[in-house]
């Protein structure tokens, strides 16, 4: 069942360099029967956002993506040139954002995400550090946070924008993410 958000655009941001990967795209690789990134773009489709938006640096995922309005980061170096571009093509109240190497993140904690995003107030998934949980993506971003966004630099993406946001734990095995060839022998949910 499709939970409409019409309010919400769902960014997809899969234009990294898996420099850690190796040779070939990592997006492209085969995880539990499909490409890494389609698992994470099923994800955002099944929260029902009123639009996709892909940032992508290789066309040949584009062709894996259907429905999602495709936008080429071909001169981003950063996470938040990526997000600045994905921001830049939204037109809603919250931005859902979804990274395309972390293919196990279930759409009900994306719902969950989107539900706990107020106005004013972001949401992130609920890491395990040492010193408590940490905030990071996904995450949904109310409107208002979209210029601050914007102004990020670097690979921190939106990491102290996420301070004081409400915080969703990611459910058991929703962390992992794709960066060597290793982590695709990982099973589903750990």
């Amino acid at each position: 069942m499709s939970m409409t958000a019409p309010e919400v655009a769902g960014i997809l941001l899969a234009a990294g360099h898996g420099r850690r990967f190796g040779a070939g795209n990592k997006l492209l690789a085969d995880w539990h029967g499909a490409p890494v990134v389609v698992h994470a773009a099923d994800a955002l489709r099944r929260i029902g956002a009123a639009q996709l938006i892909a940032v992508l640096r290789d066309r040949r995922v584009a062709a894996l993506l259907p429905g999602f309005r495709i936008v080429m980061a071909d001169s981003a170096e950063s996470m938040s040139d990526s997000l600045r571009l994905g921001l830049a093509a939204a037109c809603a109240d919250k931005a859902l954002v979804v990274l395309g190497d972390m293919p196990a993140v279930p759409s009900a904690h994306l719902a969950a995400l989107i539900r706990a995003c107020t106005p004013d107030l972001a949401a992130a998934s609920a890491y395990v550090a040492p010193d408590g949980p940490r905030a990071g993506v996904p995450a949904c971003l109310p409107r208002a946070m979209f210029a601050a966004a914007a102004e990020i630099q670097g690979d921190r993406g939106a990491r102290h924008l996420l301070t004081g946001a409400r915080l969703i734990p990611l459910p058991p095995g929703a962390a992992h993410d794709i960066d060597r060839p290793e982590d695709l022998a990982r099973p589903h949910g750990h």
